[in-house]
């Protein structure tokens, strides 16, 4: 039993990703033959209409942009102790401020105006995520019940503001268009790619460059490695989990704001199928590496984009994708959680010796 413990705890993140990842395509392949389906031909046509040319590789890589950013805001918290299941919340403040600044006429070049929705809506999420961090740390809330809470008061005000005073004419519920040069432009002639993807990767580099070349990445490394230890060493702890959700809420303002100014062009009720949960799915399977989050999110935009062409070429729901990220979280966690049982044990048989 100890070397299978041993064993546990030497046991590399990227490899219980990467098992985890398989376990889960495994078991969803029993799900699939248990419902009638052929797991086989399910894949493949999933590969295919996600990889399988040009066109359906830019869809997928449009998938995959909020994913990246959703993961990244949700991993930033997770490494404080926090968990911030606002993602979602913050992302639809920021979409709604980007969009609000993007379809004001302003005397200002195109980039320029763009550069300001982006920014406004970086501004916007990051102040709902510090609300969140404010609460904990001076009334000691619990995050997951006010991000929570939050994210229905947000979304259903942004709901009111498009089917309201915002409203754009017409049936949808949505905001007049953005400007047109307050929009991101395509990268590929022909394609509905944007320079967004780019965006989703510069900002995961420079995630990683925050947490692991600045004071306050190490000081977030510090709080979510022993928080009474940082704290003897003379961090703030409170102020460092405030940055924190402030930097969370940035990233998933930044998500919202991308989105408006690129693929959405405008705000849209209900425009996202649920982007800040699915990030917490990508973080997980990327054992919360920046990096790492860039490939689980094309890997789960290859799959909701190969769900979409599954659907049309036949009768396999498209809810299996669905399946298979809960899997992913599943399988992740599990290694996790026993080897934090076993570091607990152990700390628990130390004790016991120098006692003794």
């Amino acid at each position: 039993m100890s070397k299978l413990s041993n064993r546990l705890m030497q046991t590399s993140s990227i490899v219980i990703s990467l098992v985890s990842f398989m376990l889960a395509i495994l078991v969803s392949c029993i799900i699939m033959l248990f419902c009638g389906y052929d797991p086989i031909f399910a894949y493949s046509v999933i590969i295919e209409g996600s990889l399988g040319s040009v066109r359906s590789f830019t869809n997928t890589l449009i998938q995959a942009t909020p994913l990246i950013f959703t993961g990244l805001a949700f991993m930033i918290g997770k490494k404080a102790t926090l968990i911030n299941l606002g993602v979602e919340g913050q992302m639809y403040t920021g979409a709604m401020v980007a969009a609000l600044v993007g379809m004001t006429p302003l005397p200002l070049p195109g980039v320029i105006h763009l550069l300001a929705a982006l920014i406004c809506g970086v501004i916007g999420g990051g102040l709902s995520g510090a609300l969140i961090g404010f609460l904990k740390v001076k009334f000691g809330s619990n995050e997951v019940i006010t991000t929570t809470m939050l994210n229905f008061i947000i979304i259903n005000f942004c709901d009111y503001l498009v089917n309201y005073p915002l409203k754009a004419e017409g049936a949808v519920a949505q905001t007049n268009k953005i400007v047109e040069g307050a929009l991101l432009g395509k990268m590929i002639p022909g394609y509905q790619l944007t320079w967004a993807i780019v965006i989703a990767v510069i900002a995961a580099l420079v995630v990683k460059f925050i947490l692991e070349k600045t004071r306050f990445g190490y000081e977030i490394r510090a709080v979510g490695l022993n928080m009474k230890a940082a704290e003897t060493a003379g961090i703030k702890v409170g102020g460092v989990m405030m940055k924190a959700m402030l930097f969370s809420g940035a990233l998933a303002g930044l998500c919202g704001a991308v989105h408006v100014t690129s693929v959405g062009k405008r705000f849209i009720s209900g425009f996202s199928p649920g982007y800040g949960f699915s990030g917490i799915s990508v973080a997980a399977l990327a054992s919360d590496s920046p990096l790492g989050i860039v490939l689980a999110g094309i890997i789960f935009g290859a799959l909701k984009t190969g769900a979409m062409y599954l659907n049309m070429m036949s009768q396999i729901p498209t809810e299996f994708v669905s399946v298979i990220q809960a899997l992913v979280v599943i399988f992740v966690s599990a290694p996790l959680l026993i080897r934090a049982l076993i570091g607990a044990d152990r700390k628990k048989k130390g004790g016991q010796r120098h006692a003794e």
